[in-house]
């Protein structure tokens, strides 16, 4: 693959490091981006003929990820790509669409044409990349997009505590484009709208609401399709 770190090739890359610690990485970073997808199973001998490498470090990588609840172990199944914690991934984005929409308003009148020039070509690329629907680049690019908007907020703590949400929605492998891949299309229509009332200078109040409603909907939109019978989401704020 174009673009490979040295840590993705194995027998590279930081030589301090343990076998072990390099099956990890290596692994960890497959389920970040979603090419080992929730349930997906982990078979030791085909990572470790693919690092070059003996079953016994792939194993104490298994056991570390499975300590972080990267992954779980079933008699009879073996090691597989632990599924989504519907929990922790609610109290992320609710955690996130508070803070994502105050961020986003408090940076607004900060932005200039060339930032909300840049907000627009990122969502034209995610439009344009519906039609051969990518989970993982649509999350990244949803990410650069909203990363734009809220960059130059007045409060670098906000700026924070919104980038630490987002490297633990990471962490939880969870994109709900995976799931819910009709959410996509509205999503960058409502991003066309979030950039729209910060260049007409529509109140904070406004932005701020719109903003964490969008996010707030991407939940709701996991939650319809992942428990059918529950009706509880977010507030409509």
């Amino acid at each position: 693959m174009e673009g490979e770190s040295m840590s993705e090739q194995p027998g590279q890359g930081n030589p301090s490091r343990s076998k072990s610690q390099i099956a990890y990485h290596w692994i960890k970073e497959r389920i970040a981006r979603q090419e080992y997808t929730p349930g997906y199973r982990l078979v030791l001998s085909t990572i470790a003929k693919s690092l070059d490498m003996s079953v016994v470090p792939v194993r104490e990588a298994i056991r570390q990820l499975e300590a972080e609840g990267l992954v779980t172990f079933e008699t009879n199944v073996g090691a597989q790509v632990s599924m989504v914690d519907d929990s922790q991934y609610r109290e992320s984005m609710q955690a996130l669409s508070i803070l994502e929409g105050a961020a986003t308003a408090l940076a607004a009148r900060r932005l200039s044409e060339d930032d909300l020039r840049k907000a627009r070509d990122i969502n034209e690329r995610m439009i344009e990349s519906l039609g051969h629907f990518d989970p993982g680049l649509f999350t990244a690019l949803n990410q650069e997009f909203h990363a734009t908007l809220f960059s130059k907020c007045t409060n670098p703590r906000m700026v924070t505590l919104v980038e630490a949400e987002w490297a633990r929605l990471g962490h939880l492998r969870a994109s709900t484009f995976s799931f819910v891949p009709g959410r996509a299309q509205e999503s960058v229509r409502e991003h066309e709208n979030i950039v729209r009332l910060i260049e007409i200078g529509a109140p904070l109040g406004e932005i701020e609401k719109v903003a964490r409603r969008h996010r707030a909907a991407t939940l709701d939109a996991y939650l319809v399709h992942e428990h059918p019978d529950e009706t509880l989401g977010l507030p409509a704020f």
